[in-house]
């Protein structure tokens, strides 16, 4: 059994979603994190058009329950910085303690100048000002991943 069989085993079913490749296809699993349901929803859907297989949760106590079941195939997080309950930052702190690779790209509406003070930039950490284009979304994205060079 590969790890994306077993991590879907006995995954809870709101965390599925339909990947716009085959599980085994699919280049990068990320974990979308964003309490908008509009943005989540298109957010998704760009990921998923590029081939990405996406886990959306809509609130960190969510996440921690998708990440509990596919944390071993989730290479991103993509998360809002401000959501109920509990903030991205201390999400992706949390979930990095459990898998010290993950990287993280923090979503926010606040001046960057402001979320990289809080320290959210940290090496694996990024930044995506919020509103994003398709086109920046996706090219932070494959920055991050390391599939694509980055812009000179």
């Amino acid at each position: 059994m590969n790890q994306v069989q077993a991590a879907t085993q006995n995954a809870p079913q709101a965390a599925l979603v339909r990947p716009a490749a085959p599980l085994t296809q699919a280049r990068t699993t990320i974990l979308l994190v964003e309490d908008e349901a509009f943005v989540r929803e298109v957010t998704c859907e760009l990921l998923e058009c590029e081939g990405f297989r996406v886990l959306k949760a809509k609130s960190a106590i969510e996440a921690r329950t998708i990440f509990r079941y596919y944390g071993k195939i989730v290479r991103l997080l993509l998360t809002d910085v401000v959501l109920p309950g509990q903030n991205g930052r201390d999400l992706a702190r949390d979930l990095r303690g459990l898998c010290p690779s993950l990287t993280t790209i923090f979503i926010s509406g606040y001046p960057e100048n402001s979320v990289t003070r809080d320290g959210l930039t940290d090496d694996g950490m990024f930044y995506l000002p919020k509103p994003f284009s398709a086109e920046s979304l996706l090219s932070k994205v494959k920055q991050v991943l390391g599939q694509e060079q980055p812009p000179v």
